[in-house]
């Protein structure tokens, strides 16, 4: 049995593995690290060098002007004396030329024997332009920086298959340079929410993760245990409830931009982990907000194309006009041929849904079921930037109610592309209102009518009556916006490390 053990063939990585294996073991014999100390600091990056040698001719050469750059071979020719190899850093691509007897006998032949597609190397050289008119390093001197044990994805295959592309991000940004540019407009797209808001007065803050009440919104908490204090805590499912007591507290312009929790499923449109940014504005309401949400929108997406035209699963879209402006209950009947405000205040919502097709139970809380006809009726025709607003009142238990209408809540949410990118209101800050609100909704929840209500927030409502200002409130999701502004097919594209199932 051992024996036939022994000759079963070894796994093709394995082999590519032990093979690298023993080059380290030749390394250490030569008294050569595969991994040194960094004391190699790159001067420069391989989109620098395109950018500052962009004039130089076929054929020139730039002696006088040494680089020094790191990166990632990711392709190489070996061609006896003299080889090719690209060198990819977090800017790009450069190609690099080595020649025996430049970089000397010993050098060159450590390069071409041991060092392999993946290794992480430092070059000193010289730019030049090829005959042929690529821009290349002339390599004076070569440096081994880290040796790379496994190889990359093959080249012109790349990594294709989504759950290894996402549980091995590393590798798909090596092996999908589109992937690296995806993060690089998340990354410009944040950093431009934050610095619009800054602009306009708002101050950034952080509010806890693990709270003891998991508010703010109608969602399942991740709950987690407190040893020292022997309690239960809960991931947030927003940070609303503690930036409004900030407004309490004197500040008057907030916003944070962080993570929150649902324990909800997963699919190309949720993560059960995800970033959005909570602003509030003192003195402001619902309308305030309106404005904000479309200038943030569209200032961020100028960042990423100044010509404000994109396209989203082969909707096209424009954000250079004013956004649509229409009520929650003119949409739906627009596209139903019913007024469902009569039906909600009859309390006929479950039938309704049922003769338009939507599958509901009795057992279907009636926001979910006005939720479900929404998302089939109105929603998908959705692509232009588009206000839906006046939300049910008792729909929305942390919003204020319009003064000439309590049926309705003073809140909005915003739509791209047919998805939900922004949902946003006038804040409720009447205590003795809010409390009542607090209580039916406890009640839902503890009768098992909904299981995603608020809890009673005690806590929240002594603030409250300490007198909150009037105030607007905006949430943005970040992970959608960066995906309809990418183009991105789903939220695991624009998400570093999306939630997996474990293996």
């Amino acid at each position: 049995m051992e024996e036939n053990k022994q000759s079963q063939p070894t796994h093709p990585i394995e082999e590519l593995i032990n093979q690298r294996l023993k080059k380290v073991e030749q390394m250490l014999s030569y008294n050569v690290s595969p991994y040194p100390t960094g004391t190699w600091k790159p001067n420069s990056s391989s989109s620098a060098i395109i950018l500052n040698h962009s004039g130089i001719s076929h054929g020139e050469e730039k002696k006088d002007a040494l680089v020094k750059i790191a990166g990632r071979i990711t392709l190489r020719r070996v061609m006896g004396k003299a080889s090719f190899f690209d060198i990819t850093d977090s800017s790009g691509r450069i190609q690099v030329y080595i020649k025996q007897n430049i970089v000397g006998d010993g050098k060159y032949k450590f390069f071409s024997e041991l060092i392999d597609i993946g290794d992480i190397i430092g070059v000193e050289g010289y730019v030049f332009r090829t005959k042929t008119g690529e821009l290349t390093v002339s390599a004076q001197d070569i440096v081994l920086l880290s040796k790379s044990l496994r190889p990359l994805p093959e080249k012109w295959h790349g990594l294709k298959d989504p759950e290894v592309r996402y549980r091995q991000r590393y590798l798909d940004l090596i092996s999908n340079p589109k992937v690296m540019e995806t993060f690089k407009k998340r990354i410009k797209i944040i950093e431009n929410v934050r610095e619009t808001l800054g602009k306009k007065g708002f101050l950034e803050v952080e509010t806890p993760m693990m709270q003891s009440i998991a508010g703010g919104a109608l969602a399942k908490p991740f709950v987690t245990h407190h040893n020292a204090l022997d309690t239960n805590l809960y991931l947030r499912i927003a940070p609303e409830l503690f930036l409004k007591r900030l407004l309490i507290g004197g500040f008057e312009k907030v916003f944070e931009i962080g993570k929150s929790f649902r324990n909800e499923g997963i699919d190309r449109r949720h993560n059960p982990e995800f970033t959005m940014v909570e602003i509030y504005q003192a003195y402001a309401d619902y309308r305030d907000m309106m404005d904000l949400c479309e200038d943030i929108t569209r200032t961020a997406a100028l960042c990423v194309n100044p010509a404000l035209g994109f396209e989203f699963e082969g909707k096209a879209f424009n954000l250079s006009r004013p956004f649509k402006k229409i009520s929650l209950f003119e949409s739906l009947r627009e596209k139903t041929g019913c007024n469902f405000e009569d039906v909600l205040k009859n309390g006929n919502l479950p039938d309704e849904a049922k003769k338009l097709g939507v599958d509901v139970s009795e057992k279907t809380p009636h926001h979910k079921i006005l939720d479900e006809v929404f998302d089939n009726y109105v929603q998908p025709e959705l692509v232009e930037p588009t206000f839906i607003y006046d939300y049910p009142a008792q729909f929305s238990p942390l919003a204020q109610v319009k003064s000439d209408n309590p049926f309705f809540a003073e809140r909005f949410e915003l739509f791209i592309a047919s998805e939900e990118i922004a949902n946003a209101y006038s804040e409720l800050n009447n205590p003795l209102l809010q409390k009542e609100k607090f209580v039916v909704q406890q009640k839902m929840k503890e009768e098992g009518i909904d299981d995603e209500a608020a809890s009673y927030d005690s806590d929240y409502i002594t603030a409250l009556e300490h007198g909150m200002p009037p105030a607007g409130g905006l949430g943005i999701g970040l992970d959608r916006l960066v995906m309809i502004l990418s183009g991105a097919p789903s939220i695991r594209e624009v998400i570093l490390f999306p939630t997996l199932r474990v293996e």
